[in-house]
């Protein structure tokens, strides 16, 4: 076995094992053992960061060099996976006055009546990311490969 292919071998299986498990988040609630902080309003659409299920299912894996590069095409991944504050716009507003007329929920109109330019603060909800089980999972999958790869060198040695 040559190198290149156990290097290959070690990425395919952290792109493969860590996009399952950055999945499992959301069912999780929580990055790992940390769960999430709590809505400041309840809804009856969903659990947190799942009421479409569209940021969970925009997360992808590719390799990038020697490494894998984990990303989401949803624009608002960032705020929740990082956490921060945010300006209210215009068209904030006006979404928020809809849903309000929509659902008649306090939540909408609280946030319908906020100022444009004011803020609001996004806790953070990581669901991607860095962590002592990350890292446990890249040294188990490492150590396994090369288990695997030294056994197959053993095998060709003896024939």
């Amino acid at each position: 076995m040559e190198a290149k292919e156990l290097i290959d071998d070690i990425l395919s299986d952290i792109r493969v094992e860590l996009l399952d498990e950055f999945d499992k988040n959301f069912e999780r609630k929580g990055f790992f053992g940390n769960p999430w902080p709590p809505r400041k309003f309840q809804n009856n659409r969903g659990s947190l960061l799942m009421q479409s299920g569209k940021l969970r299912r925009s997360i992808k894996a590719a390799r990038e060099g020697d490494g894998i590069r984990f990303t989401s095409s949803e624009p608002y991944s960032a705020i929740h996976n990082e956490g921060g504050r945010i300006r209210v716009t215009d068209k904030m507003r006006k979404f928020f006055w809809a849903k309000y007329a929509e659902t008649k929920d306090e939540q909408w109109k609280w946030l319908a009546l906020k100022k444009v330019g004011s803020t609001l603060t996004i806790p953070e909800r990581r669901f991607i990311g860095d962590a002592p089980e990350v890292k446990k999972i890249v040294e188990d999958i490492i150590a396994e490969n090369v288990e695997r790869a030294g056994e197959k060198i053993a095998i060709e040695l003896r024939q």
